[in-house]
């Protein structure tokens, strides 16, 4: 149940590139995470110059405009492996099928409970579905 926001310099990506970014980030959570395919909530923003800060030496990391911030906002129960291959992958995956460098992509992971979500029609769909499991 992951809900990803995918921030980045406006003009920077077209759309095929957009895509491509959104398949891997979706096929690393499917690998790493377990997520089922067809849980695609995914939403990119492109900001102009202004809007749009980040350190270019940040833990001697070295940035470029090309940085893609990633949040990722998903169940907690994640392990630090788990969550170490997952960023390995993505980064080296975008790397590829852009390309791009691996330097421009920054990754965030937000642990969240059941009862932070609804998908729709106001209810907490899975806390139903956990209380229909005990």
């Amino acid at each position: 149940m992951p809900f990803v926001r995918v921030s980045y310099l406006e003009h920077l990506y077209d759309n095929k590139q957009l895509e491509r970014i959104s398949c891997s980030i979706m096929g690393a959570l499917v690998q790493h995470f377990n997520v089922p395919e067809d849980d695609l909530f995914q939403v990119f923003h492109a900001h102009q110059a202004g809007q749009f800060y980040y350190s270019k030496q940040y833990l001697n990391i070295e940035r470029s405009d090309a940085l893609l911030y990633i949040q990722i906002t998903l169940k907690s129960g994640r392990t630090t492996r788990q969550k170490e291959s997952f960023y390995g992958c993505l980064a080296e995956q975008l790397s590829k099928r852009l390309p791009m460098r691996k330097e421009d992509i920054f990754i965030v992971l937000v642990d969240t409970e059941f009862e932070d979500w609804s998908f729709g029609n106001g209810i907490a769909q899975m806390l139903q579905r956990t209380a229909g499991e005990a």
